[in-house]
């Protein structure tokens, strides 16, 4: 990770966090080296970032921890995108029922943006993964969902856009299939992506619908392929269930 010296102050100290956040902890000098920074402007911005409670400072370490401040931000952006422990829990139990790994995303803006993972050593989460993809959702479950979504004008716009890039040898680069696919994920209410957006993995999700069934998030699982096979029908049963209890959850209709 470098950044430019025309970024400005605040760029860089949030480049300062990213990096903290990273390693579990930095010192000054790990932390100039990272971003190919001079190390008294990592000190001027550390000391700023303690002052204001994003960084803690370990002296007798002599390095640099997050601050309680990004805890509380954090619990604020859980609540805003309805990231309860209830919500989390539903999470969790699809991946202990099912034996894979499990997301949630929620709809921001016009992305479906992935908030919650919870994997274990024998069915770990996809690497490398990102909190967002929308610039390949052609590729991926979540973003079938969301594409399924949309009407044609406005997909048929953000493929002109995007294009149709391949990550795999069986990522989908023909828009009349993809439009295929896409019809029966809307009828279905079910992507599925057979490694297109890795090689070796498979995913499954499901929407997660709002008041006036509107679409506000989405449920998946990803494993081995063959860890599919014969399965498939009952991923998609428990998923649906999920996504249902989710949405409800969200909607604030469960406790």
């Amino acid at each position: 990770m470098s950044t430019p010296a025309a970024v400005g102050p605040v760029a860089r100290s949030l480049a300062i966090l990213e990096v903290v956040a990273d390693r579990g902890g930095a010192g000054a000098k790990e932390i100039a080296d990272a971003l190919d920074l001079a190390l008294p402007t990592v000190y001027r911005l550390a000391r700023d970032l303690v002052e204001s409670d994003y960084l803690v400072h370990i002296r007798h370490e002599r390095r640099y921890e997050l601050g309680h401040k990004l805890h509380q931000l954090g619990l604020s952006l859980h609540r805003q995108l309805g990231l309860s422990r209830p919500v989390t829990a539903e999470i969790a139990r699809l991946h202990s029922s099912t034996g894979f790994a499990a997301y949630l995303a929620v709809l921001r803006g016009a992305e479906l943006v992935l908030v919650h993972v919870v994997d274990s050593p024998d069915c770990p989460r996809l690497q490398p993964l990102r909190f967002g993809f929308h610039e390949v959702p052609h590729a991926t479950a979540f973003g079938k969902i969301l594409l399924a979504e949309w009407g044609p004008d406005s997909r048929d716009e953000y493929l002109a856009r995007h294009g149709l890039r391949a990550l795999t040898a069986r990522t989908t680069t023909e828009r009349d299939r993809l439009a295929y696919e896409l019809q029966n994920v809307g009828r279905r209410g079910i992507a599925w992506e057979h490694e297109e957006f890795l090689a070796g993995w498979a995913c499954a999700a499901a929407p997660v619908r709002g008041a006036d069934a509107a679409l506000i998030g989405a449920v998946a699982v990803s494993a081995r392929p063959a860890s599919f096979d014969a399965r498939e029908a009952v991923t998609e049963t428990r998923l649906r269930q999920v996504a249902s209890r989710v949405g409800a959850l969200i909607r604030g209709s469960l406790t």
